[in-house]
């Protein structure tokens, strides 16, 4: 009962996050006529004392010095910061601009970038189902050039910085508050002294505008740090299975935005586009639910068969094999 609750809370926690991730576009353009950029260097500064706060109360300091003392390590974080910021950037552009749908599909073919990366960097062996896959997910992305009579570089831009992003943080293995923490940290400097440039020059919307927008701007600290808190509560209370079918809820709240409330044009070539990733997703999580499925039975297997083996037949009533619900 007590593990049913808390995969009920963890389920919870991730329609929080992804629900949080697919609306954020609505939150965007609130903070018009700020610039991606000055809206990006506020969402760094501000996500440093949400953090901060965060690991105050938590009382978590002692992996600061460690990572101080790691120069490879805090190489990968600052390449990390790096990534991230060209990713959060240009979908706050991207939003802004009225190329919601398109931002929406640099996360639908993210799960296909990233397996491709695994491909090419790590030398990773694919299933035939996850060829199939990542070639109709090319496919999708031509039909969608000859479409727009050009390549889709926003969502590219975004599937491949998040799919790196993703890889770095592998090779980090650091936790979400903590790497957060680490990479907001690393980017404070250049984004305050880019904040202060703006003030000097009398072009920041922060001093200029009214107290409510002044509040806005700080909150993107808040609208950076709370999915991410969702998220990694999430993280630890349900399987890594159910986690990647909740990432298609984000692009898909965030298609649906720029249709309906957007009004983002969808001529018949975006729709064959799109198809086309959501046919190659299907595909995808069909595999990887069916791969889940027979690890698991594989794994349940040689559980129920190994103490029977090892354990005498005399000896039997005091060596009792764990049930599900004890294990």
């Amino acid at each position: 009962m007590k593990a049913e609750n808390e995969q009920r809370t963890g389920l919870l926690y991730g329609f929080g996050a992804y629900g949080m991730w697919g609306l954020v576009p609505l939150f965007w353009p609130l903070l018009k006529p700020s610039g991606a950029i000055e809206i990006l260097a506020h969402r760094m500064v501000w996500s440093v004392v949400v953090v901060g706060i965060a690991l105050l109360a938590l009382r978590r300091w002692g992996w600061i010095a460690e990572l101080a003392r790691q120069p490879r390590k805090l190489g990968l974080t600052a390449l990390a910061a790096c990534v991230i910021s060209v990713n959060w950037g240009l979908y706050i552009w991207a939003v802004n601009h009225g190329q919601v749908v398109e931002a929406s599909l640099g996360y639908f073919i993210n799960p296909l970038v990233t397996i491709a990366l695994g491909v090419l960097v790590l030398g990773e062996r694919l299933r035939r189902a996850q060829w199939a896959a990542v070639g109709i997910g090319f496919a999708a992305v031509v039909v969608l050039a000859v479409g727009y009579g050009r390549p889709p570089w926003i969502s590219l831009v975004l599937a491949f910085s998040f799919a790196a992003y993703g890889l770095i943080k592998k090779k980090l293995n650091m936790g979400g508050l903590e790497s957060l923490t680490a990479e907001t940290a690393l980017l404070f400097p250049p984004a305050l002294a880019y904040l202060v440039w703006l003030g000097v020059r009398g072009e920041s919307t922060f001093t200029t505008r009214d107290l409510g927008h002044s509040a806005l701007l700080a909150s993107t600290g808040l609208v950076t740090a709370l999915p991410l808190i969702c998220f990694g509560a999430a993280a630890i209370r349900v399987p890594l299975s159910t986690l990647g079918l909740l990432q298609y809820l984000a692009p898909v709240f965030q298609f649906a935005l720029g249709v309906v409330y957007f009004h983002e044009a969808m001529p018949p070539e975006r729709w064959a586009g799109f198809s086309l990733v959501w046919v190659a997703l299907v595909i995808l999580t069909w595999e990887a639910l069916g791969t889940s499925r027979r690890n698991r039975a594989l794994l349940e297997a040689a559980a129920a068969t190994t103490p029977a083996a090892a354990t005498p037949a005399a000896a039997a009533p005091a060596a009792v094999a764990p049930t599900p619900e004890s294990a």
